[in-house]
């Protein structure tokens, strides 16, 4: 390393072993913040129910007593607010901004908190999306966070990379759905996971099966389940489903998923709670 080294690799053209040596993207949060476990919620393709997920996951993790945060991080497509019943614009002092609080207090931070209309589309480019999704990290002022989940966008573009990347990210959850398109696509999701070597803690089939109001039988409306296939070819350990379920499809629309029972994904949950506890 040269003895005027700046430590800033992007403007120096000497060819030193500092600037060969592998560099850590991780941005660290502010003075206020304090995330201890960070969760992406992922998938290959759009329309398989992250959000849902999502707000499952962090209603359930809550519910257990534990300070909770969700980063809506698929800024074209917020959705995470709707499922709360959130409409009050975030708030900020110059420096920071702050989250805004669901009806039984986890904190969201989501693009469609800071637009004058709900309604208003993002027209971004790629850059300016993943430079937004870092700043919900670094310039919100978060508190105390027990269990932060990370909305993704579909894909494997800008913002998962910038996530990854940039966020401490203790592991990621697989959302799927039984068809093989969608199965196939998802293996490219698990694929960058492993390339950033970041571990896939669960798979998470949504749209599973019906069950017949009449007989109580289940009805594979899109195929049979294909999670414990594809958790056995990834080598995942734990998995799960989830029903077509008009409940949930009701919680969602009138913002009230906070009042839904504890049936859906507490497994799961209580798996990500003792896997990685709060210190």
């Amino acid at each position: 390393m040269s003895t005027s080294c700046t430590k800033d690799c992007s403007s120096c053209g000497v060819d030193c072993p500092s600037r060969r040596s592998p560099q850590s993207f991780l941005e660290n949060t502010n003075e206020f913040s304090h995330v201890k476990n960070v969760f992406a919620v992922v998938s290959g393709k759009g329309g398989v129910g992250k959000s849902l997920v999502t707000s499952l996951l962090a209603k359930e993790t809550h519910s257990q007593g534990f300070d909770v945060a969700i980063l809506d991080a698929d800024i074209t497509g917020p959705s995470i607010p709707k499922a709360f019943g959130i409409h009050e614009r975030i708030l900020g002092d110059g420096t920071y901004f702050y989250p805004a609080k669901s009806a039984n207090g986890i904190s969201v931070i989501s693009l469609n908190l800071m637009l004058e209309d709900e309604s208003s589309p993002a027209v971004w480019r790629g850059p300016i999306i993943a430079g937004t999704v870092k700043q919900f990290w670094t310039n919100a002022n978060w508190g105390d966070v027990d269990y932060m989940f990370v909305d993704m966008p579909p894909g494997t573009g800008d913002v998962p990379l910038t996530v990854f990347q940039s966020l401490p990210i203790s592991g990621i959850i697989i959302v799927t759905t039984p068809q093989d398109l969608v199965s196939m696509i998802v293996e490219k999701a698990f694929n960058m996971a492993k390339l950033m070597n970041i571990p896939v803690i669960a798979l998470v089939e949504n749209m599973s099966y019906l069950v017949c109001p009449d007989c109580g039988k289940k009805i594979h409306v899109f195929g049979e389940s294909k999670v414990k296939e594809l958790a056995e070819k990834m080598n995942v350990e734990t998995y799960t489903s989830l029903p077509i379920d008009p409940t949930l499809t009701e919680a969602v629309d009138q913002g009230e998923i906070e009042l839904v029972g504890s049936e859906y994904l507490k497994s799961l949950t209580d798996r990500i709670i003792d896997s990685f506890p709060v210190k």
